[in-house]
């Protein structure tokens, strides 16, 4: 009789154990929620041995076309490549779809010399590592390889919004909306606009001209000094007669003036 009640005590927790697995194991998984506005998860992108090439990594990507020529033709890649292979700080790229391109005003890319397209390139370039989390920690402006942190060095500022990044130029107001690679030391993230810095694109005004030189005052003579009156009066003397005899005629000159008379006038005047 023991025995029989041991069999059906086993029966009964057979039972039991058959009931709780079909629940467990009848429902589907439930994949875990995520908060509304946060960035899309990494693509599917296999990491890759060795150095990450952001070229390729975006090719896998899809939709990055015109990025991937700016990468190449300004060498911007390579030099990505290059220095993750020797630094431990590692990269971060902001990456604007083909969309955002687009959305540029006509001829906005072909109106940039070769030396402005590698600036474009190197602002959408931190030249350190940062993880979604790291930029709610950011002190701005943050350095790109464009530049320092100092005006007109190409900085950028980075925000959070619970869990949105959001980045300004000064010029442009774009936000992250997805991560395309987070691996090795490079950040790759998804932005819906172009980062167009101000340096570039806002046009600078001429310098102020120089203020005209002031008129040159001439310099006052220095008038010379009165030379003291003399108290001796200088006296002319009158010019003493003189006789001129001729032909019979007598001549008196006086201050210069000759003038004959008759020789009974010239005694007469003589005798007063």
């Amino acid at each position: 009789m023991h025995a029989k009640m041991t069999k059906q005590a086993l029966f009964s927790l057979s039972l039991v154990f058959l009931s709780l697995c079909s629940k467990t194991f009848g429902q589907p998984a439930q994949a875990p929620t995520q908060p509304a506005n946060a960035p899309a998860q990494p693509a599917n992108i296999p990491v890759p041995r060795g150095t990450p090439d952001v070229t390729k990594i975006l090719q896998k990507a899809g939709g990055f076309t015109i990025l991937i020529r700016l990468l190449k033709t300004t060498a911007v890649a390579d030099q990505i490549k290059g220095q993750l292979a020797n630094s431990d700080t590692g990269f971060t790229l902001f990456a604007p779809t083909d969309s955002a391109f687009s959305d540029l005003k006509s001829g906005t890319l072909n109106s940039l010399n070769n030396e402005e397209k590698i600036r474009l390139m190197q602002f959408h370039t931190l030249p350190k590592f940062y993880s979604l989390e790291n930029f709610q920690t950011v002190t701005n402006p943050v350095r790109t390889q464009a530049g320092d942190t100092n005006p007109g060095d190409y900085p950028l500022n980075v925000t959070t919004a619970g869990s949105q990044v959001n980045i300004s130029t000064g010029l442009v107001n774009a936000t992250v909306s997805g991560t395309i690679f987070s691996a090795k030391q490079l950040a790759v993230y998804r932005v819906d606009k172009v980062l167009l810095p101000l340096d570039i694109f806002v046009p600078k005004a001429p310098p102020a001209p120089a203020p005209a030189p002031l008129p040159v005052k001439p310099k006052a003579k220095k008038k010379a000094a009165a030379s003291p009156k003399s108290s001796t009066t200088t006296t002319t003397p009158h010019p003493t007669p003189t006789l001129v005899v001729d032909s019979g005629a007598l001549g008196l000159t006086k201050h210069g003036i000759p003038v004959s008379v008759g020789i009974s006038l010239f005694i007469a005047a003589f005798s007063l």
